[in-house]
């Protein structure tokens, strides 16, 4: 148990310490950051995700993007040889890596593939990466040891693991269960790919940063922070 205990006490000794309050307001700005987006696609280019869904979904990432890499960039884990701007590079960095994964992923699980939904699933991987990949890669940068314990074993230590490990999961949770409708015979216009999937994974993202804030007004609470 020693040696346990002595990598969680590392990781909380190179992290830098956040309260509920403030991780309330890093989500607030990220679901303000959500919000304009759609008002600018729906007030400004008058679309929105079920009439133009790559284009909206390009808008959600040109808007949400800086703010979750220099919000997330700020609670780094090893800021003792990690900049404030190297973290932004790693989140940058992992923007485009987590699309691939991102696109890899739904083309295997059955999303179309073809040369027209080419645009869609970029713009869909990159808002997927952004709300999943993006938020660890600032925070954890190469460390296997944070990724595997976040995404494999789901084990989060401090506040700044709930507020990425939560709703990174709350995302894929929704996108899976948007997914659904797709195959159906109902032929609506919001079936087609990736609208379904796309509000799915918002609609997880959202209800998940609610879920991440209860769980750390609970930790608080139990350690008498």
């Amino acid at each position: 148990m020693k040696p346990k205990k002595n990598k969680e006490m590392a990781v909380k000794a190179s992290s830098r310490s956040i309260s509920a309050t403030e991780a309330l307001v890093v989500h607030l700005i990220c679901g303000l950051g959500l919000a304009v987006a759609f008002w600018v696609a729906h007030n400004v280019h008058f679309i929105n995700l079920t009439t133009h869904p790559s284009h909206t979904l390009r808008l959600i990432c040109v808007f949400e993007c800086p703010i979750v890499i220099l919000l997330y960039s700020r609670y780094r884990k090893d800021r003792e040889r990690c900049s404030y701007l190297k973290a932004v590079g790693r989140g940058l960095l992992g923007l485009p890596a987590g699309a691939l994964v991102n696109t890899l992923g739904a083309i295997a699980l059955g999303a179309p593939a073809g040369i027209q939904y080419l645009p869609k699933t970029i713009n869909w991987s990159l808002v997927m990466s952004l709300f999943t990949i993006v938020p660890a890669a600032s925070v954890f940068g190469s460390s296997w040891m944070d990724w595997q314990r976040i995404f494999a074993c789901t084990k989060a230590i401090d506040p700044v693991d709930y507020m990425i490990c939560i709703p990174a999961h709350g995302v894929i949770i929704g996108a899976w269960f948007g997914a659904f409708p797709m195959p159906l015979d109902w032929e609506r216009p919001w079936q087609e790919w990736p609208i379904c999937v796309s509000y799915g994974a918002i609609a997880g993202y959202l209800v998940a940063m609610v879920a991440s804030f209860g769980f750390i007004l609970v930790r608080q609470h139990v350690k008498g922070d």
